[in-house]
């Protein structure tokens, strides 16, 4: 299936456009709720303004709530994030944590997120990052049965071998956008088509 789908899509490095660990983070934070195309146009100005977790930790909520307010629930977002970089700050001076449990003591720090900052940050493959596409697509292929993230990422772990979660994250949200999407799963042209059960998916699609 990877390879599979490595052929179609090619080499997937990341969405998010960042140039270190702590945009990555604050990025990752951005896109809940929120397309990637959308965080990608938010980020260049508040990354020209605030340029350090410290920056962030210091800046005035209204104005981050601003310049974020465009990726949705807004002031739950500048919140979470100048939290977290007064956490970043304060215990880890300056420098986003390297493990997932420190990660998920930061505000507004789940699984997705720490499963993200760790891959493509550091290149620590903690566990498999299961946004809406991973979950629909894991849940159509037959991996699970689940609906909460956690457990679909258990699932998934069982089956997919260490040292490739980052590229079946990557792969499976392409596929999800291009070809098995929410609205629509387009079978005719699925380069899975022989091999997935279509759980959940009607047989004229």
């Amino acid at each position: 299936m990877l390879a599979l789908l490595e052929k179609k899509y090619g080499r997937i490095t990341g969405f998010l456009k960042s140039k270190d660990a702590w945009q990555l983070l604050v990025a990752t934070q951005l896109s809940a709720q929120c397309t990637d195309e959308r965080v990608n146009q938010i980020t260049p100005a508040l990354f020209a303004k605030y340029k350090t977790a410290k920056d962030f930790a210091e800046c005035d909520l209204m104005e981050l709530q601003k310049l974020v307010y465009s990726s949705g629930f807004y002031r739950q977002k500048a919140r979470n994030i100048r939290n977290a970089a007064r956490v970043v700050v304060e215990r880890f001076k300056g420098k986003v944590p390297r493990t997932m449990d420190e990660l998920l003591e930061l505000p507004g720090v789940g699984r997705k997120t720490a499963n993200v900052v760790l891959a493509q940050a550091y290149g620590i493959e903690a566990g498999i990052t299961v946004d809406t596409h991973v979950g629909r697509l894991a849940r159509r292929l037959g991996f699970t049965k689940e609906v909460n993230p956690d457990k679909v990422e258990r699932d998934l772990v069982k089956v997919f071998p260490e040292g490739r979660w980052e590229e079946l994250d990557l792969l499976l949200i392409q596929h999800g956008r291009d070809t098995c999407t929410s609205r629509k799963a387009f079978c005719s042209r699925c380069v899975l088509s022989g091999a997935c059960p279509r759980v959940g998916v009607e047989k004229s699609r």
